[in-house]
């Protein structure tokens, strides 16, 4: 089996990549590689997109990566392979982007990504740090994993759910934000599962092990 980790220059992906190598290794789940070529795409078994930044430009770096679109849409929507989104990586499986200028994303998750507006205003944006997961759904990726256990973020916006029954879990940050969302094969993290210790790694393990 094959684990790309896809490269379109929106993110230091080391930390990711050596997360998801261990716990291939862990779990037997075959090799992991980080690569900007279409043809690896093409060919992977699953599928890894990390992103940091801002929507309009991880989403315009996709776009203009030669072939990477196209063989991410192929991989996904026509051949179903299992895909996991990380935090702006999630974001852009949304309908919209409303981050300087409504940008259209992937449209695989029903909802719009838009900015934090906590309701305690002494809460800072970024919401940068810690924070407790509260699970709203059964998923085999959050086999061991239950509400309380905690992540690491860093983001601004967070995706709005046109859909709830898409929301497997959220946080409390002066309301609720989205934290995990997922439908058929695909499955996103708003926080850095690579970034959060043992709940991370589980989560990473578990992703590698699912077979939807």
């Amino acid at each position: 089996m094959l684990t790309v980790l896809i490269d379109y220059g929106a993110g230091n992906l080391h930390s990711a990549e050596k997360a998801f190598q261990r716990m291939a290794r862990e779990a037997n789940a075959g090799e992991v590689i980080v690569s900007d070529r279409a043809e690896d795409v093409a060919r992977a078994d699953r599928l890894v997109l990390p992103g940091d930044g801002a929507f309009p430009a991880c989403m315009g770096a996709l776009t203009d990566a030669e072939g990477l679109l196209e063989a991410l849409r192929e991989a996904v929507e026509v051949k179903a392979r299992p895909f996991l989104g990380i935090c702006v990586g999630m974001q852009l499986m949304a309908m919209h982007g409303h981050e300087y200028e409504e940008t259209a994303g992937l449209g695989w998750i029903d909802g719009d990504v838009r900015r934090i507006s906590p309701r305690d205003a002494g809460l800072k944006i970024p919401h940068m740090g810690w924070n407790d997961l509260v699970v709203d759904s059964d998923h085999p990726v959050l086999d061991g994993i239950g509400t309380g256990d905690h992540v690491y973020f860093v983001h601004s916006y967070q995706m709005e759910m046109g859909d709830p029954a898409q929301r497997l879990a959220h946080c409390d940050y002066g309301g609720d934000v989205t934290a995990i969302v997922g439908r058929e094969t695909m499955v996103g993290m708003q926080f850095h599962p690579e970034k959060s210790q043992a709940a991370g790694l589980k989560l990473i393990g578990n992703w590698l092990t699912w077979a939807p």
